[in-house]
């Protein structure tokens, strides 16, 4: 035997693991089971969640508590209808001149132009309205990060959702149970964090202990069957192996695992997509709909993170999400740009998203109030308090034209991207 077939994983390993997870006196299992059921079983759970999310259900929610996002939705939905978005024929002539008819643009490669973190219903219509004024590109996902509790008081979640199906765009939600932060009641959530002042609890991983995966279980089902909110992110490894399971158990849901995960090299990659593997489908569907790899990966990592990908047949399951620009504050050293590092991988790795959580440091760091990722975790009453509404507004903004920044140098070399795709036509 060679070294290498040392590797080789028993048969009898796998029945071990089979026969602990089939057990009936599984605690862990038993545990997860008893928080599906108490939504009434999985085929009930995403009927509810397919009729929560169908878009005249969601405009009702709305017109029931007689909320002024009706009239924005309505907005949007009439100037999408009325075409008024740059379409993407128009876009490259835009870029290219009369270039654009003659530049072969290879689909099977785009790059989908990702944006983080959209954390108020009215910066969508501010970035539509910017989009139509200026003829830039809407995104094609979104990312939001604002505590659930309160977004669902002020009907955000619903407004959100409904917005996603206007423009046709991918959208994740962050569930309150990821233990970061205080709970909306100023509860601590994590014996190891209490804010800021203790944000290195973070170089342990981000903390859910004791039972908040099953927290966080229970939290998804809940905006799964009220709203239909079905992708979210996920920052801890007890919640992903929940997630893998829930999805096992036959619920459809989705995932996106966060950068604050700490995949930061192929190893660990292949730890995630390999358990990702052994807890597929039938059909080879895995609930690992996007993984954000660390902001310290180089373009040979995540290229190995595509091969093993592509080797577990999840090329077109599993987005490999990436970082152009963070926040100018409080998580990376500055400046960060991985645009050029984005151009020369975008031509072979197929299944990418360009994740742009802060302005062009360039252009962020002039600003009043520079992007900050504390910012996402404070409340929208103490910034409306202080006045500082405007300022937020901008940092998003500039998340907006760092990324049309990309699409724009994708484009200048023929490269091809994923915007909102009921708002610029092919």
């Amino acid at each position: 035997m060679t070294d290498r077939q040392k590797l080789k994983i028993d048969t009898s390993r796998l029945k071990e693991i089979n026969e602990f997870l089939l057990r009936e006196d599984n605690p862990l299992v038993n545990d997860l089971l008893k928080v599906i059921e108490r939504y009434g079983g999985v085929d009930e759970i995403n009927k509810q969640a397919r009729e929560a999310r169908k878009l005249e259900n969601l405009i009702a929610m709305l017109e029931a508590k007689d909320s002024d996002f009706v009239k924005d939705l309505n907005w949007l939905q009439d100037q999408r209808d009325n075409e008024a978005f740059i379409s993407i024929p128009e876009y490259r002539h835009k870029v290219l001149g009369d270039k654009a008819d003659s530049t072969k643009f290879d689909d099977s490669f785009a790059v989908t132009l990702e944006i983080s973190a959209c954390q108020y219903f009215p910066w969508l219509i501010e970035e539509a309205k910017q989009s139509i004024k200026k003829q830039d590109l809407m995104p094609g996902r979104f990312i939001r990060v604002r505590n659930m509790a309160e977004q669902t008081a002020d009907n955000q979640v619903i407004a959100f959702a409904a917005g996603m199906q206007i423009v046709g765009a991918s959208y994740v939600e962050t569930l309150d149970s990821k233990g970061t932060f205080p709970g909306p009641d100023g509860a601590p959530v994590n014996v190891h964090l209490g804010g800021p002042d203790t944000i290195t609890g973070y170089f342990g991983g981000v903390g859910m202990p004791n039972d908040f995966p099953l927290r966080w279980a229970d939290e998804y089902l809940k905006y799964y069957t009220k709203y239909g909110v079905k992708q979210v992110l996920n920052i801890n490894p007890g919640s992903i192996l929940v997630g893998y399971m829930m999805h096992k158990l036959g619920i459809d849901m989705e995932f996106k695992i966060s950068v604050f995960v700490g995949n930061d090299n192929p190893y660990a990659c292949l730890w995630t997509l390999m358990t990702a593997k052994l807890f597929s489908r039938g059909d080879g569907t895995s609930p690992l709909i996007g993984f954000n790899l660390s902001n310290s990966v180089d373009n040979r990592t995540l290229e190995l993170a595509a091969y093993i990908r592509k080797d577990f047949g999840f090329e077109d399951v599993v987005r490999l999400e990436h970082h152009i620009t963070e926040t100018y504050k409080s998580i990376v050293r500055q400046p960060y740009d991985r645009l050029p590092e984005l151009l020369d991988i975008a031509d072979h790795v197929k299944n990418i998203s360009a994740k742009h959580e802060g302005g062009v440091p360039e252009l962020d760091a002039q600003r009043k109030h520079p992007s900050d990722i504390l910012d996402y975790f404070r409340r929208k009453s103490e910034i409306e308090e202080q006045g500082e509404m405007p300022l937020l507004t901008q940092n998003y903004l500039d998340k907006h034209h760092a990324l049309n920044r990309t699409a724009e140098e994708l484009t200048r070399r023929g490269l091809t991207f994923i915007a909102a795709q009921k708002l610029h036509r092919k």
